[in-house]
Parts: structure tokens; C-alpha cells; sequence
């Protein structure tokens, strides 16, 4: 499938192409036909449950994985057959702590602006702009086995701007943090991009995070792009109001729910059943008018709120990111079963 045919004049402005794009493992489709792009000075964010295919993406754009099929530009340079030049355009932050703990924050920045062989003048003065970047300048000639959680998380995003990237990959990048640090964390990762100019794509599962950071969303599921817009326009496409009702039995309220016809959308999570409406203050009175008994439930709460992109990702998938989880480590298992028995 080719999206970007009638783009041809503007297919060298983007930061990251990427069309087509599959990784299979043996039986196993981790990433399944994917294209899409990211503007420069973009903040792009994947957005789906652990093993949707976000980080086996992220690891095919900065060569780390050899796609199955599909290509993929970073900068212009493809990611087969430039492999040094895109690794040159890119920094990277990983899911999983990549720091020496056993130097300090210095060393560690000094040591890998080293490999990619910034001069001594250029070491010292980009290292200094970096740690004032994240505001541990202060921290600088402490041993990184000393450093809490966040301070780890903001040197190694220090680290992944040290040779001056065009492109930075942020691999969860709050994973693991409590909520104030990562509040934190994503006032950084808005810094950088304003005063570094630098395009940045990143993947998450917190639906706050995408709604914070990313001018755009992609929502991932099972290897595949199921949808790609602003956060708002994502959430525009419910529109109106969402009325979250707990009810019990759910089986019998759900078949009574989706009978009216003020109901633009109906879905159920376990207890809960989420109907999407408008002027959603004039459809409660509605609903409490019902006779429970008749009706052979009852309704334990009800919520009023406007569309979230949890909401997006349930009308997209059908489940919660939660759930996604869960389906997606039970297909994962299934496979390698699969593969044993062969």
C-alpha cells in the first residue's frame, strides 16, 4: 500500500517514512505492514499495550532490527542500506536502563560523546549545555548508582542529545516512575523539543502521556496502526459526552442500553459500560428513570466526562490498554507454544 503517492514533492521534508514497514519472528507478525510519517520538530507518539509492536518498531528505524519487509527513511537515509548515516541522525533513549552506574553523570556523557567522536572543546561544552537541559549540572560528579529513578531517566536523555541528533527515540520513557517524576520528565521532553528543535518520536502505554506530549498519535495493536491523528481529533471522532455506568448484572444492561436511540456508541469493560452520547447531563435523568427491577439490573454509579483516549483506543480495539495486555501476552504464549511443538 502506497500512502505517500501524492506527497511525492514533500516525501524529503519528512524526518522519518516509513511505508509498509513488517517484522516476523519465525511464525510471529510483531509488526504488521505499517506506514507513516513524522514531520520535523514533531513529537509522534505510538501509543498501545506491552507487545503491540512499538518497541520492535522503534528498533527497526534505528537499525537495531533488519525489517522483514517495507522501507523506512530516517532523515532521508534508509535504514537498510544507510545504516551509519542514520545512526548518526539519531539518538536513542531504551525502554531498560543503559547507564554505567559505576561512573558519574560526566563520565557517562563524556564516554559516549567519545564513540561518536566529539573533540575534547565540543565534549565539555555540549555536556554542560545537556545536564543544564535536565537540571542535574549539580549532580554532575556524583556516581550514577547514587541517582534516583528520574535523575537516571533525564541523564539518559542528556546522553541521547550529546552528538547533536536530528531525531530522538524515546522507548517509554516514563516506564516505572512514579506520577510527579514523570510530570516531570514530560516537561523535559517538551523543553528539548522547543530548544533543541530536535523531532522526537516515542512509545507509551499511559494514555496521559500521548494526550500531553504528541501532536499526533498512532494507536497500535497487535503489530498494526488502527488509527493516527492529533489526540484531539482522536478524541473527536466519539464526540459529545461519555457516560461511564457500573451496573449488575452488565450482560442484561448492555442489551437494554444499546436499544436507545440516543446512544451514538455502546461498549462494556467487565462491569462497566460506556455509552457514548450527547448532552450527556440530559441523558442520566434519563437513565435513572429506568425500573431497575424491572429491568432486572441495577445501576451501582454513573459517571459524566468527556472522551479520553482510553475511550479511543476502546472503540478502536474493543478493549482497554489493559486488556490489550493481556490478549497480547496470551498471543504470545500461543505462539511459542506453537513453536515448541513444531
Amino acid at each position: 500500500m502506497q500512502i505517500f503517492d501524492e506527497y511525492d514533492i514533500m516525501k524529503t521534508l519528512f524526518m522519518i517514512r516509513v511505508e509498509n514497514l513488517t517484522k516476523k519472528f519465525n511464525g510471529f507478525t510483531a509488526v504488521d505492514n505499517i506506514s507513516f510519517f513524522v514531520n520535523k520538530g514533531e513529537i509522534f507518539g505510538f501509543l498501545g499495550p506491552n507487545g503491540a509492536g512499538k518497541t520492535t518498531t522503534i528498533k527497526m528505524l534505528a537499525t537495531l532490527l533488519k525489517p522483514t519487509k517495507g522501507e523506512a527513511k530516517i532523515c532521508g537515509f534508509d535504514v537498510l542500506k544507510e545504516k551509519e548515516n542514520v545512526r548518526k541522525s539519531i539518538g536513542i533513549v531504551f525502554q531498560e536502563p543503559a547507564l554505567d552506574n559505576r561512573l558519574t553523570g560526566f563520565e557517562n556523557l563524556d564516554f559516549h560523546a567519545r564513540l561518536y567522536g566529539l573533540d575534547k572543546e565540543t565534549r565539555k561544552k555540549r555536556i554542560e549545555e545537556v545536564l543544564n537541559l535536565v537540571e542535574l549540572q549539580d549532580k554532575a560528579k556524583i556516581l550514577v548508582i547514587n541517582y534516583s529513578g528520574g535523575m537516571q531517566r533525564r541523564l539518559e536523555i542528556a546522553r541521547g542529545l550529546m552528538h547533536y541528533p536530528k531525531v530522538l527515540f524515546l522507548d517509554e520513557p516514563t516506564l516505572g516512575l512514579d506520577p510527579q517524576t514523570r510530570h516531570r520528565i514530560w516537561d523535559y521532553i517538551l523543553q528539548l523539543n522547543q530548544k533543541e528543535k530536535i523531532t522526537i518520536i516515542l512509545t507509551t502505554h499511559y494514555m496521559e502521556e500521548a494526550d500531553y506530549l504528541c501532536q499526533r498519535v498512532g494507536i497500535i495493536d497487535f503489530g498494526k496502526i488502527v488509527a493516527l491523528d492529533t489526540p484531539q481529533n482522536l478524541k473527536n471522532i466519539l464526540g459529545g459526552d461519555v457516560i461511564s455506568i457500573e451496573v449488575f448484572p452488565p450482560e442484561r444492561a448492555f442489551e437494554i442500553f444499546k436499544t436507545f436511540s440516543w446512544v451514538k456508541k455502546i461498549n462494556r469493560c467487565n462491569s462497566i459500560i460506556n455509552l457514548n452520547v450527547e448532552q450527556g447531563e440530559k441523558k442520566i435523568p434519563l437513565l435513572m428513570k429506568i425500573d431497575q427491577k424491572e429491568a432486572g439490573f441495577e445501576i451501582k454509579s454513573v459517571n459524566l466526562r468527556k472522551p479520553t483516549l482510553e475511550d479511543v483506543f476502546l472503540y478502536f480495539t474493543g478493549k482497554t490498554i489493559r486488556d490489550g495486555e493481556a490478549s497480547q501476552e496470551e498471543k504470545n504464549k500461543m505462539t511459542m507454544r506453537g513453536r515448541f511443538r513444531r
